[in-house]
């Protein structure tokens, strides 16, 4: 479930403020090895491990960022300690929690939930052997 192959090329995310949602990004992906890349133009800014894969963005039609409603953004953590690490960095940095770190549904999960400044819900996740 969690392997190293993705589906995807990208993600983007719509920001109303680029600014506050780059500090909650840096800290809160930060916990789980995923960097700033650097901005994209004047209107996103890039994360990724190697390559851009998620790009926080205001969105072109010139309309305010929402969230999509039952979305969410879930991102691989290494271990319990990264998704206490990402939840603590991204509540401190803009973000609300939305699902403190815990066991979850499955067999082994541990993750935790939050909402970044402009409400784009996303989750770090861990399975633990044994658990």
């Amino acid at each position: 479930m969690l392997s190293g192959d993705s589906v995807f090329t990208h993600i983007c995310v719509g920001a109303n403020d680029l600014d506050q949602s780059k500090v909650f990004y840096d800290a809160a992906l930060g916990a789980l090895d995923i960097q700033n890349l650097g901005p994209f133009g004047d209107s996103a800014v890039l994360y990724g491990k190697d390559k851009p894969a998620l790009l926080i963005l205001k969105p072109s039609n010139g309309e305010p960022a929402s969230p999509a409603n039952g979305g969410t953004i879930g991102f691989v953590a290494a271990d319990k300690a990264a998704v206490d690490t990402f939840h603590a960095a991204g509540t401190s940095n803009g973000g609300s929690d939305e699902g403190a770190p815990g066991p979850r549904g499955l067999p082994g999960s541990y993750a935790a939930y939050l909402r970044d400044p402009a409400g784009n819900k996303i989750c770090a996740y861990c399975f633990v052997d044994g658990e």
